[in-house]
């Protein structure tokens, strides 16, 4: 099947004209259907039938057709871009959105979309990227992640009408499409099994306290503190701190005056794999041996401390499911919108 796939590609691709760049005019010869009919299938019209979408699509990539954006946006309105909000902060968020990139690159795969990243600083005006694209119609959707409660990027894209998705959720959440991982679950989850394993005392690294993320996780340590019969405390990693102006060196000095300050705590839980390796090194300064006296808890995207710090205690959020969902989520915001968004939370059992 192959080898014929190929003698039909070539077949295609031969009844090119000497030096003929392939144009919507070109896909339309070769397939005998008009130059509209074309257009639409290659954009997914409901009214085009599959056969007709499978067979020009496969013209087009036989012969190497690529759309020229300019007359797209002309001719539809449309960029045929997603752009992703990416902030330039720790390692381990660039190991996050480097598999986030790839799950929605794959997504988009077959589609008329492809992705565009927009870096910026989260600790600047995370509103103004998001100004910058919608005002210049430079994108058709927006995926965007470092949600808070009232985000004031959800508030203005829901005023616009303009489709997104979110790596998290907001304080409107029921109104826009989302993928976010239960934080709150989380947290009463490595709480339970570390009240099993004897602790007692717990020391939460919060991420930024104006994220939603870290709302929830500290809203589950005051709650699973309180049931489990737990003394809780925590410490916050500002924003500015995570993007470089404090190294791993004075966060883990951080942590080690708190343990001095409370050295009854016998276990930390952390929000991602470098707070989890800089808390295993802060405590083996003060307390000694990881999980002797003391355990850490962590989140990993891969399984990394799993395989090399089995001392450090984990539970793995897969981010390629976040992806997908949110390559597909922005795509129905665009497709239908005016119906129901598209939205998944998954805890730590469902990863």
């Amino acid at each position: 099947m192959a080898r014929k796939r190929e003698t039909v590609d070539q077949d295609f691709a031969a009844r090119l004209l000497p030096g003929e760049k392939p144009t919507l005019r070109t896909l339309a010869r070769l397939s005998g259907f008009a130059v509209a009919t074309v257009s639409r299938a290659l954009s997914d019209a409901p009214d085009i039938g599959d056969n007709t979408k499978n067979l020009v699509k496969h013209i087009a990539e036989a012969v190497g057709y690529v759309p020229n954006r300019a007359g797209v946006r002309l001719r539809t309105g449309k960029t045929n871009v997603i752009s992703l909000l990416l902030p330039m902060t720790d390692e381990e968020t660039n190991i996050f959105y480097s598999i986030i990139i790839r799950s929605i690159s794959a997504e988009f795969l077959g589609t008329p979309y492809h992705l565009n990243v927009t870096p910026f600083f989260a600790a600047g005006d995370s509103l103004l990227p998001v100004q910058r694209i919608v005002e210049n119609g430079l994108a058709d959707g927006i995926i965007m992640n470092q949600i808070e409660p009232e985000d004031p990027r959800v508030a203005y894209l829901l005023e616009r009408q303009f489709p997104f998705a979110t790596h998290g959720r907001s304080k409107w959440r029921k109104q826009h499409a989302y993928f976010d991982f239960d934080n709150h679950a989380y947290v009463w989850d490595a709480m339970r099994k570390l009240k099993d394993r004897g602790r007692s005392s717990v020391l939460l690294l919060a991420p930024p306290l104006t994220q939603t993320y870290a709302q929830e996780m500290l809203r589950a340590l005051t709650e699973a503190g309180k049931d489990l019969s737990m003394t809780v405390r925590f410490i916050e990693r500002p924003i500015e701190k995570i993007q470089g102006a404090e190294s791993p060196a004075a966060f883990a000095a951080a942590i080690a005056q708190e343990l001095k300050r409370a050295p009854h705590i016998d276990a930390v839980i952390a929000a991602s794999i470098d707070a989890g390796l800089t808390a295993a090194q802060a405590v083996e300064k003060i307390k000694g041996v990881v999980g002797d006296t003391i355990d850490v808890w962590t989140k990993e995207l891969q399984p990394f401390l799993a395989n090399f710090r089995p001392d450090i205690l984990t539970t793995f959020e897969n981010a390629s499911p976040a992806g997908t969902f949110l390559a597909r989520a922005v795509q129905n915001a665009i497709a239908q919108p005016s119906g129901p968004p598209l939205q998944k939370l998954v805890g730590p059992e469902d990863i």
